[in-house]
């Protein structure tokens, strides 16, 4: 048994494996992309069934493997994340042809076939610094959400009050113009609607739609400030944050997962903390020697040099 431990950790381990892994993983992305053209499942149909139950039938190996590669400690498999997303995708696979599921549940139970594209995410390593770093910085995003909410809702309210009678497709209700804001934000051409706060609804953008434009008002100074300032707030400062946030979490992610490399480099070499220090101890005698050679080597430059003088 221990030999199926050991065969199962090298495999788990070994960089072919996770390269096969990878690859699988494409290939399902591409066989659920083809699963979506009607044609081709009329014309393929028993062969992209079979392809289907050969990649999970991969995974499903790939999820004993790497059980069995915790050796007589099973359940550490479940205590990583990564691996317990893994194995949630694979089981919700087999038991789709399994449950007694009405007919109008199953299509939410086959949607579990595009999730395991998701896998890509767990056999990459770097994907998962990157949703690692997204997971930890979401209560630092829900604060700078608030703050752009409160944002949003001052804006909306001033816009209400400001433009609303001269532009009521943008600004009409309190919920209109925070959609607006969030146009604005997003710099999806938002000068237009800054034009028709500018000019006035009966110059500018309301083509086809001059019924709406009954109470027509041009602000030529206050309408710029009003959107440039938003747009300088919303956009270039507080969305920033978001920004600021997740390269942070990123950095956090990286040390994480260099400790953990570490760690696992440890347990693989079966060292111990006495072992690390006696490694340390070795290194630093290795430096004192290279330091004394060099120690020694200006001496006998500083001895020549004296002779030379003399």
């Amino acid at each position: 048994m221990n030999f199926v431990f050991e065969m199962s950790y090298r495999i788990a381990q070994h960089k072919l494996f996770s390269n096969f892994i990878i690859a699988v993983i494409l290939f399902a992305g591409i066989l659920v992309g083809v699963q979506t053209y009607s044609s081709l499942v009329d014309a393929f149909g028993p062969l992209i069934v079979a392809l289907d139950w050969l990649v999970l039938g991969i995974f499903t190996v790939e999820a004993v493997i790497k059980i069995l590669a915790n050796g007589r400690k099973p359940w550490r498999y479940f205590l990583d994340p990564w691996n317990a997303f893994d194995f949630a995708i694979v089981a919700a696979c087999l038991m789709e042809p399994i449950l007694p599921i009405d007919a109008v549940f199953l299509p939410a139970l086959r949607l579990a076939r595009i999730l395991r594209v998701l896998k890509l995410v767990t056999a990459v390593s770097d994907l998962q610094v990157l949703v690692g770093a997204l997971l930890k910085s979401v209560p630092s995003m829900g604060y700078i959400g608030v703050l752009l909410l409160l944002l949003f809702y001052i804006y909306a309210v001033m816009g209400v009050f400001l433009y609303g009678d001269n532009d009521p497709i943008h600004f009409g209700s309190l919920q209109i113009a925070m959609l607006s804001l969030f146009r604005v934000v997003t710099l999806e051409d938002w000068t237009d609607v800054m034009y028709i706060n500018m000019y006035g609804c009966d110059q500018y953008g309301y083509d086809g739609n001059e019924n709406l434009c009954i109470d027509p008002s041009a602000s030529m100074i206050g309408a710029p400030f009003f959107f440039i300032s938003f747009v300088l707030i919303g956009t270039m400062i507080v969305l920033n944050l978001f920004i600021g946030v997740i390269m942070n979490s990123m950095d956090e992610m990286r040390t994480e997962q260099k400790i953990e490399e570490v760690s696992k480099r440890r347990e693989k070499d079966r060292m111990t903390i006495s072992d690390d220090i006696f490694l340390i101890y070795e290194q630093m005698k290795e430096i004192k020697n290279q330091l004394d050679m060099v120690q020694f080597r200006i001496n006998k430059m500083v001895i020549e040099e004296e002779k030379e003088l003399k």
